[in-house]
C-alpha cells in the first residue's frame, strides 16, 4: 500500500538503461515538430528541455530485452509532466507504426498527466489516431505490453496506457482518469485514499500485476517467449504420447465421480506448477472484475505455447462457485488468443456454477451463451481438458474445442448426479443410477465422439498428482502441436462438425 515516504521515480532514461540489454538501445526520435507556438508555450517547451535534458515528452526506439528486440515508447514526466501534445503523438505513432512495419512486440512505459493543456483540443484528440496505430499493431498478431508508471491519468490512462495484451505497473503508483489535483479543484475535497494506486488496481482485476523496475526485464522476457510461438501450420508432428493408447477406465460412473472429488486431487493450479515449464498469471476482466472462480495464464507445454484459462478448484468446501465475473475472465482469454494468433486451452473441473442472487443479477446465464458463441467460433485453434468434475453450464462454458483431453475419472453432467436424481426421482438416493443411465463418465464421452484422448490415472490421481500432471502435460503438448499445424478455417468449420454431430450415433 502507500506510504507517506518520499519514493524516486525513475526517468525514462533511467528506465531504459534498467530493462534494456547494454548498449543495444537506438533511437528512433528524430526533431519534434511543434505546432504554432505562443511565447509563454515556447517559454515552457525550452524550460522542460532544459529540466528534462529531453526534447520531449516521449522517447522511442528499440533495443534488445534479454537478447530479444524490442520496440519501446517511454514516457518523460519531468518534461511538462508527461504530457501528449502533436510532437509526442506524432513520435509515439511513427514508434507504433514502425513496430508494427519491422514484426516487432511493443513495450510501453507511460508516466503522464494526460494531454497537454497548453495545446487544447487537438491535442485531445491525438489520443485517437494514437489508440489507432495500437490496434493496428495488435490486430497484425503483435504483442503490446504496457507498463504503467508513477503517475499514469487522464488521455494517456484512457487510451494507450490501458490497451496493452499484458498491463502491469510500478509499486505505488498512482493511476487513473482523473487527476487528484482536479478532483479536489473541482469538487473542495481530496480524492479518497488508496484507490487511484497500482495494488488497489490490482486487486480489482484492472491490471495483472505490480512490477518492480529492477524485475521488468525478467517478466517482458517471459511473456515474450511464450507469445513467440513456434509451432505452425507447415510443422513437423510431434512424437505421439503413450497416452494415445490409453482406454476408458473400466469402473462405474459413480465410482469415477468419487474420485474426482478427492480433495488431494490435482488441481490446475498443479498442472501448471508441475506440468508447465513456464506459466505467467493474468489477472481479472482488465474491466474490474476479479472471479477467483477462473484462473487465466499465459503458459507454455514443452515446445507448445497457449493462453490457458481454466476452473480454479476452490481452496474452501464454503467457497461461492463459478461467477459470471469468471466467463468475463474467460472471454479476455479467447480475445488474447485470437489476436495473439495462439492456441487456447481450457480446463474444467467444476462442481458447478454459483448458485446466488449474485450470479443470477450478474447475468450468469448470459455469460455461459457468450462464451458458448466465442467458442464454437473461435478463430483460434483450442483443446478443452476435463480434469476432474465437470456439472453444469459451467463447465460446458469452457468446453467447446477442436480436441478434447479427458482424465480417466473426469466427468460431464447437466447438473450433479445428485440433483439430477432429486429432479427424477425427488431424492438424491438414486444418483449413481442417474450418473450411469446420464452417460457422464469418459467411457460415454469416448464413445459418443466428444472425446478425443484420454490420459490413465493409474488408478487416482490423487495418489501419483506429479506423475498425473507430467502425463496431462505431454498429452496437452501433443494435441497442442496437432490444432496448431490445421488452418484455423479448418478447424473452425471441423469444430462446428463435431459438436453437430455428437448424438448421431444414438439408436443407430
Amino acid at each position: 500500500m502507500p506510504t507517506t515516504e518520499k519514493v524516486r521515480h525513475l526517468s525514462a532514461t533511467e528506465l531504459l538503461d534498467t530493462v534494456v540489454d547494454e548498449g543495444s538501445f537506438v533511437s528512433w526520435d528524430t526533431p519534434p515538430e511543434q505546432p504554432a507556438l505562443s511565447e509563454d508555450y515556447a517559454r515552457d517547451l525550452a524550460k522542460a528541455r532544459k529540466r528534462s535534458a529531453a526534447d520531449e515528452s516521449v522517447i522511442t526506439g528499440a533495443g534488445l530485452i534479454r537478447g530479444r528486440r524490442v520496440a519501446l515508447i517511454v514516457s518523460e514526466f519531468s518534461f511538462l509532466a508527461g504530457s501528449i501534445g502533436h510532437a509526442a503523438a506524432q513520435r509515439i505513432v511513427a514508434a507504433v507504426e514502425r513496430a508494427t512495419a519491422e514484426g516487432l512486440p511493443l513495450l510501453a512505459g507511460p508516466a503522464s498527466g494526460g494531454t497537454r493543456m497548453q495545446e487544447g483540443t487537438l491535442a485531445f484528440l491525438s489520443m485517437v489516431k494514437i489508440t489507432g496505430a495500437v490496434r493496428a499493431h495488435r490486430q497484425a498478431g503483435l504483442p503490446y505490453l504496457v507498463y504503467l508508471r508513477h503517475p499514469t491519468t487522464g488521455g494517456v490512462m484512457a487510451s494507450w496506457g490501458s490497451l496493452g495484451h499484458i498491463n502491469v505497473a510500478e509499486p505505488g503508483a498512482l493511476l487513473g482518469f482523473l487527476g487528484p489535483r482536479v478532483y479536489e479543484a473541482l469538487y473542495g475535497e481530496a480524492f479518497p485514499d488508496n484507490v487511484q494506486v497500482a495494488e488497489n488496481l490490482f486487486n480489482k482485476g484492472l491490471i495483472d500485476g505490480v512490477v518492480e523496475p529492477a524485475d521488468l526485464a525478467d517478466l517482458v522476457a517471459r511473456a515474450l517467449d511464450i507469445l513467440s510461438n513456434t509451432c505452425g501450420e507447415g510443422r513437423a508432428a510431434l512424437p505421439e504420447p503413450e497416452t494415445l493408447a490409453v482406454r476408458p477406465a473400466a469402473v462405474d460412473a459413480w465410482t469415477s465421480i468419487g474420485i474426482s472429488r478427492r480433495q488431494r486431487r490435482p488441481d490446475l493450479r498443479q498442472l501448471l506448477k508441475f506440468g508447465a515449464s513456464d506459466a505467467l498469471p493474468l489477472n481479472g476482466t482488465g474491466q474490474g472484475e476479479k472471479d477467483p472462480g477462473l484462473l487465466l495464464a499465459l503458459a507454455r507445454f514443452g515446445s507448445q505455447s497457449c493462453i490457458v484459462l481454466g476452473h480454479a478448484r476452490p481452496l474452501r468446501k464454503d467457497a461461492a462457485g463459478m461467477g459470471p465475473g469468471s466467463l468475463r475472465e474467460a472471454r479476455r482469454g479467447m480475445k488474447l488468443a485470437e489476436e495473439l494468433r495462439l492456441p487456447l486451452l481450457t480446463v474444467i473441473d467444476t462442481a458447478g456454477a454459483a448458485l446466488s442472487q449474485e450470479a443470477e443479477e450478474g447475468g450468469l446465464a448470459g455469460e455461459i451463451a457468450r462464451s458458448l458463441h466465442e467458442l464454437i467460433g473461435l478463430e483460434s485453434p483450442s483443446v478443452s481438458v476435463l480434469l476432474g468434475q465437470g456439472a453444469g453450464g459451467g463447465a460446458l462454458a469452457l468446453l467447446p474445442a477442436d480436441r478434447t483431453i479427458a482424465a480417466q475419472h473426469s466427468w460431464l453432467s447437466p447438473l450433479p448426479p445428485e440433483g439430477a436424481s432429486a429432479i427424477v426421482h425427488r431424492t438424491t438416493a438414486f444418483a449413481p443410477a442417474m450418473a450411469q443411465a446420464q452417460g457422464v463418465n469418459v467411457a460415454s464421452l469416448y464413445a459418443n465422439g466428444l472425446v478425443d484422448h484420454i490420459v490413465d490415472e493409474r488408478d487416482d490421481a490423487s495418489l501419483e498428482p506429479r506423475a498425473f500432471c507430467g502425463r496431462m502435460a505431454r498429452a496437452i503438448e501433443y494435441e497442442l502441436g496437432a490444432v496448431a499445424r490445421v488452418p484455423v478455417p479448418e478447424l473452425v468449420a471441423a469444430r462446428a462438425r463435431k459438436f453437430g454431430n455428437l448424438g448421431s450415433r444414438l439408436g443407430g
